[in-house]
């Protein structure tokens, strides 16, 4: 008996001989064989073959005038293929639909580039037509399995007790290392707001508020110079806990990121037990705080995680001719190193680790500084000036003064995760809407110029550069 079943169905939910059914995709390839034409339908769960045959010739004629990449409604039987026509590469090669109905729901103009496979298409190209590099196959597995990583990372550290909570994102700028994206507060003339660079002080804050465990898969912002494999807007896994220590912290993280290996990447082969290497181990050995410690460095199946750990709580920088923090400046001292900072601040060791993975820094995190006078004499190791500290800082310090828990956490850069994950060479293949190198927007055209009344609104005048 055959099921009818007026319901649209993905392409992978109609797979039952006898079934009809109505589908809804793109059409990926027509092809004409004699009488007979085929098309393969494509929605995001896979792809179906169609058959339109001449003995309905108002079907047929319509099926004639279809081209790659129209969107249409199909409606018809499930059925076997013959023999001589299953195709082993899809996961529906042994079926077919006999379509009794079509709709064309939307005509498409020819794409600029094929769509099976994109990665070797000009990066301005695909950028610019986005929306349409994101249909290919491989694209979609990576924007698929992106959500499957962040909904693990969201079960796992809601069942270890985590809140998860949202922080601003137009917030005061106090910087901590990159360039910060600047925004004009048009309700308060010559006063601005910035993109936060990371939730930092917010986590911290929420730690002096009771919260005690905290994440957010968070957007960042940094207006850094062109950079490689960097991004101008990112993604970062982002925790810290009240009343925890450095093992706790790693154990967790640890735990989390196994855990995403093998529940959604059973086929990746990972390295036990993870080390946990000291800086200086690390640098004499392989030179980098960021070692690759796969047997075979081209398998791209294997996962080799690692911490470092017992990083200086200070480098000095012959550029801006002063120590500067080799983590940030709300990273604490191990103990027993606080004597250090009145004497050789250089020797003194942080409360930092690291985590990498094949290479690659996934991770960072440290113990932070909950004592407000040691915070002060960090600021003023790095020669911050007692105004500065007060205008940049002076809300931290205020909360600490009214009692803070011991805390720490790590931030994880979650693109970076994935793209290992996914075994893609560049984060941008794993994000849906990403900048160029130099922080252009091709798709939309940005950064733009604005009408001149807007700019006045905003109190923004634009001067002429030399």
């Amino acid at each position: 008996m055959k099921l009818k079943n007026e319901r649209t169905l993905a392409i992978e939910a109609a797979k039952k001989v006898g079934l009809i059914v109505t589908l809804k995709g793109w059409v990926h390839v027509r092809r004409d064989m004699g009488k007979i034409i085929f098309i393969h339908l494509r929605d995001r769960s896979g792809q179906m073959q169609v058959v339109f045959l001449p003995a309905t010739p108002e079907l047929y004629q319509t099926a004639k005038t279809l081209r790659n990449e129209f969107v249409i409604s199909v409606t018809g039987e499930i059925v076997k293929r013959g023999a001589k026509n299953i195709n082993p590469n899809m996961s529906t090669g042994e079926i077919e639909l006999k379509a009794t109905r079509l709709e064309i729901l939307n005509a498409a103009m020819t794409p600029p580039f094929d769509l099976d496979e994109t990665i070797q298409v000009n990066e301005e190209t695909r950028l610019t037509y986005r929306y349409l590099d994101l249909r290919s196959e491989r694209m979609q597995k990576n924007i698929r399995h992106r959500s499957q990583v962040a909904a693990f990372i969201r079960n796992f550290l809601t069942a270890e007790g985590f809140i998860e909570v949202e922080t601003p994102y137009i917030t005061k700028g106090t910087p901590e290392g990159a360039r910060e994206f600047i925004i004009p507060a048009r309700l308060h003339p010559g006063q601005f707001y910035v993109l936060p660079q990371s939730p930092q002080q917010f986590k911290q804050l929420l730690m002096v508020a009771g919260v005690e465990r905290y994440f957010q898969i968070a957007r960042c912002f940094r207006d850094e110079d062109q950079r490689g494999d960097r991004q101008a807007e990112f993604t970062q896994l982002d925790l810290e806990l009240s009343f925890t220590n450095e093992t706790e912290v790693m154990d967790l993280i640890e735990q989390c990121y196994t855990g995403v290996v093998k529940e959604l990447y059973p086929q990746k082969k990972l390295t036990r037990p993870i080390p946990r290497i000291p800086y200086q181990e690390a640098m004499a050995k392989w030179g980098t705080d960021k070692p690759d410690l796969r047997k075979n460095k081209h398998d791209p199946d294997e996962l080799a995680f690692a911490f470092i750990t017992d990083f200086p709580l200070f480098e000095y920088s012959a550029t801006e001719k002063k120590y500067v923090p080799v983590h940030h400046l709300f990273t604490a001292p191990q103990d027993g190193d606080e004597a250090l900072l009145d004497t050789t601040p250089a020797k003194a060791k942080a409360k930092q680790y690291d985590f990498v993975l094949n290479g690659v820094e996934v991770a960072g995190g440290s113990i932070r500084i909950h004592d407000a006078d040691l915070q002060r004499k960090i600021f003023k190791i790095l020669k911050l000036t007692d105004e500065e500290i007060a205008s940049r800082f002076g809300h931290l310090l205020r909360a600490f003064s009214y009692g803070v828990p011991p805390h720490g956490g790590i931030a994880s850069g979650f693109d970076r995760l994935v793209m290992i994950l996914q075994n893609e060479p560049n984060i941008r293949e794993v994000i849906a809407f990403p900048k160029t190198g130099d922080a252009r927007d091709l798709m939309m055209g940005a950064p733009s110029v604005l009408p001149k009344h807007i700019l006045r609104e905003a109190h923004i005048s634009i001067s002429k550069q030399e």
